[in-house]
C-alpha cells in the first residue's frame, strides 16, 4: 500500500493518474476497477471520457491528485462509486444520490417499461399516479417525463430520501409530483372512504431482500446502502401484503399495479394476488437475466 500511494504521487498528469488508480484500485480487487478509476477521475476533474482520451498529457495539480487518492481510497474500502460522484444514470436521465437512497440499478427500468405498456393509448390523459416508496424518485420523475398530463404522488418514510428526490424532481423540471411522508400509502386510506384517493397506477420497487440474506450480498451493498431500502423481514416478503392491500383500496375501476419483484418471490407475490378478489389481467415479466422481475395487474 506504501509503495502503491508513493508511486500515485509521483504522477503530474491525466494517464499517469489514471494508470496508477487502475493499479490501486485492482491490487485492492475491487470489482470494475478500470471502471471506478476512470469515473472518479472524470467527476474529479468535471470532465467527459472524450476529453479525458484526448488530453492524456494535460498536468494535474498536487492538489487535484491528493483528492483523486482520496476518492480512490474510498472506493478500495467499499463505498460505491455513485456515493462518491453523487450522481447515477437511470432512463437516461441522470439522479442525485446519496447514502440516504438506494441506487437506482438497470433492472427497475423493466417496472417502467411495463407501466407505460399497460398505460397504452392513455399517455395524454390527466392520469393519478402513485409511486410508493420513492427513495430517490427515479421512478417517478421518469414516469412524469413520460407522461406529461400526470399528477403524481411520491412516498418514503424516510424524510432524507424525500430531500433527495425533490431535488431529482426540481433537477429534471417536473413540478407534478407530491412527495409525502408515509409508509407506502397508508395515510390515503385514513380519509373517509368518499375523500379516498382513486389512482390509476401505483408502482413500487420495495425492499425484498430477506435478512438472513445480508452475507450474501457485496459489502458495498451490505455495508453502504440504507438498510431500510434494502431488508424487509425474514423472507424479503414483508412488504408485498401491504402494498397490495393498499392498492386494491386505492386504485379505480381499471387501475393498474405495478411492483418489483425480488429474487425467488414471484410464486410468492402471485399466490398472494391469487388470494385477493378483484385482480385480473395478471402478467409477470424477466428481466434480461431471464429472473422474474415485474409484477402486474389490473383492478376488475
Amino acid at each position: 500500500m506504501a509503495a502503491g500511494s508513493t508511486e500515485r504521487a509521483v504522477a503530474r498528469d491525466v494517464r499517469g493518474a489514471l494508470a496508477q488508480g487502475i493499479a490501486h484500485l485492482e491490487a485492492e480487487s475491487v470489482p470494475s476497477a478500470a471502471l471506478a478509476a476512470e469515473l472518479l477521475l472524470l467527476h474529479l476533474l468535471g470532465r467527459d471520457r472524450a476529453w479525458l482520451y484526448a488530453h492524456p498529457e494535460h498536468p494535474l495539480g498536487s492538489d487535484e491528485l491528493a483528492r483523486y487518492d482520496q476518492l480512490l481510497t474510498r472506493r478500495a474500502e467499499g463505498v460505491p462509486v455513485q456515493y462518491l460522484t453523487g450522481r447515477q444514470e437511470f432512463w437516461g436521465l441522470e439522479f442525485e444520490v446519496n447514502p440516504s437512497v438506494l441506487i437506482p440499478r438497470p433492472e427497475t427500468e423493466h417496472l417502467i417499461e411495463v407501466a407505460l405498456e399497460r398505460l397504452a393509448e392513455r399517455h395524454a390523459e390527466p392520469l393519478r399516479i402513485a409511486d410508493a416508496g420513492t427513495g430517490s424518485g427515479c421512478i417517478a420523475v421518469a414516469l412524469a417525463r413520460e407522461l406529461p398530463q400526470a399528477r403524481i404522488v411520491a412516498t418514503d418514510v424516510s424524510a432524507a430520501a424525500l430531500e433527495v428526490a425533490r431535488r431529482n424532481a426540481a433537477r429534471h423540471g417536473v413540478e407534478r409530483i407530491e412527495f409525502a411522508q408515509m409508509n407506502w400509502l397508508e395515510s390515503y386510506l385514513s380519509a373517509p372512504e368518499s375523500e379516498v384517493a382513486q389512482f390509476d397506477l401505483i408502482v413500487s420497487n420495495p425492499p425484498y431482500i430477506g435478512g438472513t440474506e445480508a452475507g450474501e450480498l457485496q459489502r458495498e451493498v451490505r455495508e453502504h446502502e440504507p438498510a431500510q431500502a434494502l431488508f424487509c423481514g425474514p423472507s424479503g416478503f414483508d412488504a408485498y401484503p401491504p402494498l397490495l392491500e393498499q392498492a386494491a383500496k386505492l386504485l379505480g375501476h381499471g387501475g393498474i399495479f405495478v411492483v418489483e419483484l425480488g429474487y425467488g418471490s414471484a410464486q410468492h407475490v402471485r399466490a398472494l394476488m391469487d388470494a385477493q378478489p378483484g385482480w385480473t389481467n395478471v402478467s409477470i415479466t424477466n428481466d434480461l437475466a431471464g429472473i422474474p422481475r415485474v409484477l402486474a395487474a389490473e383492478r376488475a
